[in-house]
């Protein structure tokens, strides 16, 4: 199966040769490689789920369970079967608490470029209900909701998620569903301006980021909320250091593209493991989007920080495609949202071969012989063979012919956005291609007909939410 399973006989047998010699890093050998985000509630069958979960060879759970009692309940099950469970943890954006907080603290909650605060408003769906990072207030309840469950015994760690603001830019898939076009930062989605973070900038730079002709250029309003939301998760991370727990987190998919879009620059974070969601069917619907990512992880990351990559579960092929692309370029193991994706018994079971066989060329301490050995990122769209496919199939949804494409013409460059004209020579429509690269990375691309309004249509993925 793809580049481990055709190296996975001589590995083996050279593990013999380096069983004595190679010494294993303590990073290669204490965490879980293969992971599963969930989902728990009370009234669910979770013995048998752990059982499914360990005969596809997973060996984690990051578990998102209502209550820290719920996780007192699961985790003896999970442990049963060699589970590790890390309790998935939202943070700045509060789940099963989010009604109590609306009711008591609505003036914690957070404010957009146009001064509305999500307490009256709604940012794409209703359960955006992020908090003001710069209050003391928010910080004091998040670390002490974060304490309650680091008391429970036998919980591995943390994983911390929606530690961010609301996305001032969505993945290109997620713009049709909402009606949305977000080529630069708008008011509407732009978030951070809360009084209270506005009042410490201003102490710290001396004027009002509000008077600016355009906010999204100010790089030292940029990074001042990145700081906030830094600041939050390092306070986090003491406390579940305290405890002697591990610190995880599931960011957007860089930290260049996360800075961007949520104002998350988790590279600077006190992480001991990280599953950057790098799900590539948000983006440009191709595998390279996951090597391109990996790469740059790789280089932005904590050094301290081990490095996963959390992707989407097909039910098919492509997820073991995907997982090459993760960890032939650097990550140490794979996160999947969800182990319910993979409904397929022969996919589960063919999950498991390949998951073993990557535990056992680990085993050997050889370096991963089918690594790339690539240091940066791919960003030309047009070496892309699947995008550049993708294009050609929504071009023919227009011209319902196989499409004929003549030269690509660049028509216009603004911000992380190159937009080109194509003309389709049999019924000589042009057609206009728009690519973007959020964080230096090709992150997106969109087509519709010359001269017209937005069309709606992207890359025909269709997607489940936004963070998970």
């Amino acid at each position: 199966m793809r580049k481990y399973i055709l190296t996975v006989l001589l590995l083996t047998m050279a593990a013999g040769l380096f069983s004595c010699s190679h010494v294993k890093k303590k990073a290669d050998i204490e965490y879980p490689m293969f992971w599963t985000w969930l989902d728990y509630r009370p009234a669910m069958s979770f013995d048998s789920l752990c059982a499914v979960i360990q005969e596809t060879g997973l060996d984690g759970i990051i578990l998102n369970a209502p209550t820290p009692e719920d996780y007192k309940t699961a985790i003896p099950i999970a442990h049963r079967y060699g589970l590790e469970v890390y309790a998935w943890l939202w943070t700045l954006n509060p789940e099963h608490d989010r009604e109590s907080i609306l009711k008591n603290h609505p003036e914690w909650l957070s404010v957009n470029r146009k001064g509305e605060s999500l307490a009256n408003t709604q940012a794409y769906v209703d359960y955006y209900k992020f908090m003001c990072p710069a209050l003391p207030q928010v910080r004091e309840y998040i670390k002490e909701k974060v304490s309650a469950y680091c008391r429970v015994e036998g919980l591995n760690g943390i994983a911390i998620d929606y530690h961010r603001f609301v996305d001032v830019i969505l993945p290109t898939t997620l713009w049709p569903r909402y009606g949305v076009l977000q080529d630069r930062e708008y008011p509407e989605w732009d978030y951070g301006y809360h009084p209270a973070m506005i009042t410490l900038f201003e102490e710290q730079y001396g004027y009002d980021p509000r008077q600016s002709d355009d906010p999204s250029t100010d790089e030292n309003w940029l990074q001042f909320r990145c700081d906030q939301v830094t600041e939050v998760a390092n306070e986090i991370a003491k406390v579940v250091h305290a405890h002697g727990k591990v610190m995880a987190a599931s960011p957007f998919p860089t930290p260049q593209m996360s800075r961007a879009m949520v104002r998350q620059d988790w590279g600077q974070w006190n992480l001991d493991l990280v599953f950057p969601m790098v799900y590539h069917n948000f983006y440009t619907g191709d595998v390279s989007f996951i090597e391109d990512c990996t790469i740059d992880n790789v280089k932005q990351k904590n050094p301290a920080t081990t490095l996963f990559c959390g992707m989407m579960a097909t039910n098919g092929n492509e997820m073991f495609e995907c997982m090459d692309a993760a960890l032939n370029n650097g990550a140490k193991g794979i996160a999947i949202f969800t182990i319910q994706g993979l409904r397929s018994p022969e996919v589960r079971a063919q999950f498991r071969h390949y998951a073993d066989s990557v535990r056992a060329q680990r085993a050997t301490g050889v370096k991963n012989p089918a690594a790339t050995g690539r240091t940066e990122v791919s960003d030309n769209p047009f070496e892309k063979e699947s995008v550049m496919n993708g294009i050609r199939e929504q071009i023919k949804k227009y011209v319902l012919q196989e499409p004929v494409l003549g030269e690509y013409e660049l028509k216009e460059v603004y911000g992380v956005t190159k937009s080109y004209n194509v003309t389709e020579q049999n019924s000589r429509k042009v057609f206009d291609v728009t690519f973007y690269f959020y964080g230096g990375i090709l992150s997106g691309w969109r087509v519709e007909p010359g001269q017209g309004l937005f069309s709606g249509i992207s890359n025909g993925k269709s997607t489940v939410s936004f963070d998970q």
